[in-house]
């Protein structure tokens, strides 16, 4: 156990690894539990992880689940029952409403005692198991421990008591809805949600990258706004690196098509893009130079600017060289694109649905998102 102060971390580098962590700290856990995740699924790992939970809750332990309503679409609420009987809470956030249906909880997270904390990009459901590599989505997951972990649980305490949305604020975030930055020795969260106001996430990365000598971005749902894409060219224009990794296979056709409608562009300013080929890539992993960003979020319009979001970002030389170390990892198992290759593989059928998708996602959903939160009360 690292002292309270002190950072300390470890790579969760699959599915496999991430469930077995985390069932071993829900084991541990001696005062407290809170499980955050997006998709929660009525599925052997997730009645492995409730059953588990109930232990706790029954040993004395204070138990609350927080998963989102329409992620978990599919888990009906009796599912948490046995959890319920045994003392503790689950709820789900922003139940299913017409009028702001597009406002999600996207953020995954586990808080232990607040002493250790998960966060990644793994939920709870059977296509996260395995290795991300002969079976399972390729995933990555992060424990910590330190003084952040207390800014994590504070951060769920929050997400917690805002389950219902029925409004736009509650007390302590009236100031910032949510889009606040909490800096701790070599890390900090990075929370962000719908509303007005500049995503901190994007923020940093911005200014990391207008600074930075190299950047690897491993993202399974791609579609930066213009000023990444300009941080980007101009970090290669003066003689730095930028490499993606996106999904070759993946769960979100339209997002795909949406992220490879920017491709040519990229290539052009000669950023390297490759996509991973064994299974569906969920990781996100952003490598700035020493400065490692991990968590829930996406580089898209949904992650930056529609649903709550959770990011940590670590500045540490050693664990920026075990984050490259992942990445070289899955670049092993990925395939470059090539532009004349790209160029002739595109017909204009393609390129039409390509486009149609950019514009939906960069358009109409956000779109969509900004009338339903300006409907919701104060």
């Amino acid at each position: 156990m690292a002292s309270p102060s002190k950072l300390s971390w470890k790579w969760l580098r699959n599915g496999d690894e991430v469930f077995s962590a985390i069932l071993e700290a829900v084991e541990s856990a001696r005062k407290s539990i809170s499980l955050e995740s997006y998709i929660y699924s009525p599925s052997p790992i997730g009645e492995r992880v409730r059953d588990a939970l109930v232990t706790a809750a029954t040993r004395g332990v204070r138990v609350r689940v927080l998963v989102d309503a329409i992620g978990s679409l599919n888990l009906p609420n009796d599912f948490w029952s046995p959890l319920r009987a045994a003392g503790g809470e689950a709820r789900f956030f922003n139940p299913l409403a017409l009028r702001r249906f597009e406002i999600r909880d996207h953020r995954k997270l586990l808080v232990c005692d607040s002493e250790v904390g998960f966060v990644g990009g793994f939920n709870f459901a059977p296509e996260y198991e395995g290795d991300g590599v002969s079976r399972g989505w390729r995933d990555l997951g992060l424990r910590v421990e330190g003084e952040v972990v207390r800014d994590l649980a504070a951060s769920y305490d929050d997400m917690f008591a805002l389950a219902d949305f029925r409004h736009k604020f509650f007390p302590r975030l009236r100031r910032g809805s949510g889009k606040r930055a909490i800096s701790r020795p070599e890390v900090r969260l990075l929370l962000s949600g719908p509303g007005r106001g500049r995503n901190p996430i994007q923020r940093a990365l911005r200014d990391d990258l207008q600074r930075a000598r190299n950047a690897q971005f491993i993202v399974p749902y791609f579609l930066p706004p213009r000023g990444f894409r300009r941080a980007v060219g101009k970090l290669v224009r003066r003689g730095g690196q930028a490499e993606l990794i996106l999904p070759g296979k993946t769960d979100v056709a339209l997002s795909q098509l949406a992220g490879r409608s920017l491709y040519r562009r990229l290539l052009k300013a000669r950023v390297e893009i490759f996509e991973y080929q064994p299974q569906i890539l969920h990781a996100k992993l952003f490598v700035v130079d020493d400065v490692v960003y991990v968590g829930s979020a996406n580089l898209d319009p949904r992650s930056l600017g529609i649903n709550y979001e959770l990011m940590l970002r670590l500045e540490n030389p050693r664990m920026a060289g075990e984050a490259r170390e992942i990445f070289a990892d899955v670049l092993r198992q990925s395939a470059p694109v090539r532009l004349a290759e790209w160029r002739k593989s595109r017909s204009w059928w393609m390129r039409l649905k390509q486009r149609w998708a950019h514009f939906f996602l960069t358009r109409i959903d956000p779109y969509v998102a900004r009338r339903q939160w300006r409907a919701l009360p104060d």
